[in-house]
């Protein structure tokens, strides 16, 4: 057996949610970094919406994440370049055969409930999470974790993948360490404490209004330097308050005046606002994800993908997207389906088919595809802006290219129940947030509405998984994205975009990572 100290050299991959720690901030072009401000004090945050639980086991959502990530750790997170490597995981040891992987545990780490953390607590985690995971009930499948000693747990795999340690340093629905104790006392609606090793540690949920944390003064932190999620993690802040503020606006006033310090997911159409208003800094972080056109392929005329390679060819994505984020700062246009900053997968191949907007060209393909006039039902939403807003130059450019469409506006919990039957609807806004391996692309999930089922697809995200090195991986997934693009066309992806972060000038020395401030390490001046 090996040991591998350095994780990166086991991945493949690695690398959300895209230029994730790239800021745009025009009253300064720096991140926060200065050593300013004294210990202690409030941070008060904004956020969009309340997460509907902080069991991240359970959930996806990005809400849940920002708060959830400061109480939860993990074996192995995600460092500034979006690799996996070492955080309640003092070392990993993978076996010859690839199929046995051992993390030997940091010693002295304490729960906040004031337990020490060993194996039987990270066994019993790491099996709830394999059970409750979508990703990893379907990437692991048959995997299997068991103690060894107090201090060292295996992992057992069915079959040997390369992409594993990736997996489990991704965000939704991320493998939290919580004490076995509360794992076993779970019901099927979650846990009923939120326990966990975090710098910060769950004090009080008033529903609808805020979620509060407190500093966790017996934190165990790493000896490494801070990179993203990982390394040490120093707390300065006595206190953390999630605000479940819904209106933008009212984020917005509260930035300004001071009631919040910084505000989360603020809206497109206020980023030069913002950007220009003394006192404060906006951050355009490109960490979050691809705006698509995502295609029936189980029913209707867009089964026929040669209908889906006439319409990719007429679309104009600069236009879409414009309408979509309101600036050229918030998005950038490049067909690739990963994110841009991950080095190991991110790769521009289908350029040649890509944002063509070759109206002409377009109805050509469309007439010898046999299109007759058939309506296209096209479905979006209200609740994203961005959705909607791409929604309408959709439709405009389909009818150009002589396609009869037919928008069909839901809210979104309705959206999400209609489009999961393939009779109502042909084509349909998708906003994906990244993930760390192409295996986990909602695009070329089967089961995911669009229904990719391709037989070349499976079998080539297969070859990736079983790829011997990282350079042989991304030279298969750039050769799957080709035919993607050129053959098959799942969706249409039209650009990569940013989410906008904005703070006042007395947080300092924090950065912005994966959407989200990261509040250990950071200041606030008094």
């Amino acid at each position: 057996m090996k040991i591998v100290r350095s994780l990166i050299a086991l991945l493949f991959i690695f690398g959300i949610v895209g230029c994730s720690n790239t800021s745009v901030d025009k009253s300064s072009s720096k991140e926060a970094t200065e050593e300013t401000g004294e210990a202690g004090g409030v941070i008060k945050i904004a956020m969009s919406a309340q997460p509907p639980t902080i069991d991240v086991h359970l959930t996806t959502s990005s809400d849940a994440i920002e708060v959830s990530r400061n109480i939860y750790e993990t074996l192995v997170t995600q460092d500034e370049n979006e690799q996996a490597v070492p955080m309640l995981a003092e070392s990993v040891e993978t076996s010859e055969d690839g199929l046995t992987y051992t993390f030997k545990l940091r010693k002295g780490v304490k729960f906040h409930n004031g337990k020490e953390m060993t194996s039987d607590d990270v066994v019993a985690s790491m099996t709830r999470w394999l059970e409750k995971s979508s990703r990893a009930k379907l990437l692991l499948e048959g995997a299997k974790f068991e103690a060894v000693d107090e201090y060292t747990v295996n992992l057992k795999l069915s079959r040997a993948v390369t992409d594993v340690l990736d997996i489990m340093a991704g965000r939704g629905q991320f493998p939290a360490i919580m004490p076995k104790e509360i794992i076993e006392n779970a019901g099927e609606d979650g846990v009923k404490e939120y326990i966990g090793t975090g710098p910060f540690k769950f004090a009080e949920w008033k529903q609808d209004q805020y979620i509060r944390l407190e500093k966790f003064a017996d934190y165990s932190p790493s000896d490494k330097k801070p990179s993203g999620m990982s390394g040490k993690k120093e707390v300065y802040i006595d206190e953390v308050y999630y605000y479940i503020v819904t209106d933008s606006s009212t984020r917005m006033a509260g930035v300004q005046t001071g009631e919040y310090d910084i505000a989360l997911n603020m809206p497109f159409d206020n980023y030069d606002q913002l950007k220009n208003t003394p006192n404060l800094k906006s951050y355009a972080t490109f960490d979050t994800g691809t705006l698509n056109l995502a295609y029936n392929k189980k029913q209707g005329i867009f089964t026929n993908p040669e209908m889906r390679k006439a319409v990719n060819m007429g679309f104009d994505a600069n236009a879409i997207m414009l309408a979509s984020f309101g600036s050229k700062e918030l998005f950038k246009l490049d067909p690739g389906y990963m994110s841009l900053s991950q080095k190991n997968w991110a790769t521009n191949a289908g350029k040649e088919v890509y944002n063509q907007a070759n109206v002409e060209k377009a109805k050509q393909m469309l007439k010898a595809a046999g299109y007759n006039g058939e309506e296209v039902v096209l479905y979006s939403t209200r609740d994203y802006d961005h959705q909607y807003n791409a929604s309408v130059v959709i439709k405009e450019q389909l009818e150009k290219m002589g396609v009869k469409v037919k928008l069909e506006i839901y809210d979104w919990p309705t959206l999400v129940e209609k489009r999961n039957n393939p009779e109502n609807w042909d084509a349909m806004i998708v906003a994906t947030g990244y993930v760390t391996t192409p295996s986990q692309l909602l695009v070329v999930n089967p089961s995911f509405p669009g229904w990719t089922n391709d037989e070349k697809i499976t079998q080539s995200l297969e070859d990736i998984r079983v790829a011997e090195t990282k350079e042989e991986a991304k030279k298969k997934w750039a050769e799957l994205q080709s035919y993607m693009w050129n053959d098959y066309v799942p969706h249409t992806l039209f650009g990569h975009y940013a989410s906008i972060l904005t703070t006042n000038e007395q947080v300092k020395n924090f950065k912005v990572f994966q959407k989200g401030p990261v509040l250990w390490n950071a200041k606030k001046i008094k």
